[in-house]
C-alpha cells in the first residue's frame, strides 16, 4: 500500500477502476423508513448502503453535518461508519475544518484518530497556517477548499486581489503545501471554465468534485479535467442515496449507472 494520501487515493481508484464517492450524507428528512430519525434506522441504512456498493466505489464522504445534529450518538455512529468501510475505501470526514496552532491540531486529531478518517475537507481562509496541522501526517489528507459549487462563491472566490481570482491564489497555495503529497482541492463542477483554468496550476494535487447531478455539474468534463495532472474524484450524495424508490436496491443501481458513465468517460 502507498505511503502518502493522493497516492492512496489514487490506489484504491486504479484498483476499482473507478472515480466514484459516495457522500454518505444520512439524512432523516429523505428517507422512507419509519422512526428514520432514531441512530438505528440510519447505521442500518449507512451500513446497507456501504455493502451494495463497496466492490466498486473507491472513496466514501461523510459531511458531518448529518451526523453531528445528533449529539454523542451521532459522532459515535461516524466512528462506527468509517470503521466498517476500514481499509476497504478511503473515507473522507466533510467538516471544513480551518483553524491555527492547537485548535486545528486538536480537529486533526479528532478526525483523524478518533474518527479514523483518511481526510478531511478544510478551510483556508485563515490561511497557511490553519492548513498545517491537517497535513503532518503524509498518509492523511486534506482537501482544501478552492472553488467550490455553491452560487455564493462568487462573493469572495472569484473576487480578484491583485489581478488574480482569489481561488487562484488558494490553489497556487496549496499546491506549494503539497510537500508530502497529501493535499487535495474541492473544484466544484459548476464551475467549468475556471476548472479548465485550475488544471495545470494544480498539478499533482487530488481534486474532490462535487456539483454533479442534483446542482448539474458536467461529469464528462469534471472526470477529464480532474484527471488531466492529478486523481479527481467526483462526490454523488442525493442522486445515489435517494434514488428510485429508496431501496437499496435503487441505490445499487444508481451507484452502477454513475459507475458505468465514468468508466466510460475515462
Amino acid at each position: 500500500m502507498p505511503d502518502t494520501f493522493n497516492a492512496r487515493l489514487k490506489h484504491y481508484c486504479q484498483l476499482k477502476n473507478n472515480r466514484l464517492c459516495i457522500g454518505l450524507d444520512l439524512d432523516p428528512d429523505r428517507l422512507k423508513a419509519r422512526d428514520a430519525d432514531t441512530i438505528e434506522v440510519l447505521e442500518k441504512f449507512g451500513r446497507a448502503v456501504v455493502e451494495a456498493t463497496i466492490e466498486f466505489t473507491p472513496v466514501y464522504k461523510l459531511n458531518m453535518a448529518f451526523y453531528e445534529r445528533h449529539g454523542s450518538p451521532g459522532y459515535a455512529l461516524m466512528e462506527r461508519l468509517i470503521r466498517f468501510i476500514g481499509t476497504r475505501a478511503i473515507t473522507i470526514a466533510d467538516g471544513k475544518r480551518g483553524d491555527i496552532g492547537n485548535t486545528g491540531r486538536q480537529y486533526a486529531k479528532a478526525v483523524f484518530h478518533t474518527l479514523g478518517a483518511d481526510a478531511l475537507t478544510v478551510s483556508p481562509y485563515m490561511g497557511k497556517d490553519s492548513i498545517l496541522p491537517f497535513i503532518a501526517d503524509a498518509a492523511r489528507g486534506a482537501f482544501v477548499l478552492g472553488l467550490t459549487s455553491n452560487s455564493g462563491a462568487e462573493d469572495i472566490q472569484l473576487r480578484k486581489c491583485d489581478g488574480t481570482p482569489v481561488f487562484m491564489k488558494v490553489a497556487v497555495l496549496a499546491r506549494s503545501l503539497n510537500r508530502l503529497q497529501n493535499v487535495g482541492l474541492v473544484v466544484g463542477a459548476t464551475k467549468p471554465q475556471q476548472m479548465q483554468t485550475l488544471s495545470e496550476v494544480t498539478k499533482g494535487l487530488s481534486w474532490l468534485i462535487p456539483g454533479i447531478g442534483a446542482q448539474g455539474g458536467d461529469l464528462e468534463m469534471s472526470l477529464k479535467t480532474g484527471n488531466a495532472y492529478g486523481t479527481g474524484i467526483v462526490n454523488i450524495s442525493r442522486g445515489i442515496l435517494y434514488a428510485g424508490d429508496g431501496s437499496i436496491e435503487a441505490v445499487r443501481e444508481a451507484a452502477l449507472e454513475y459507475t458505468m458513465q465514468i468508466r466510460k468517460f475515462l
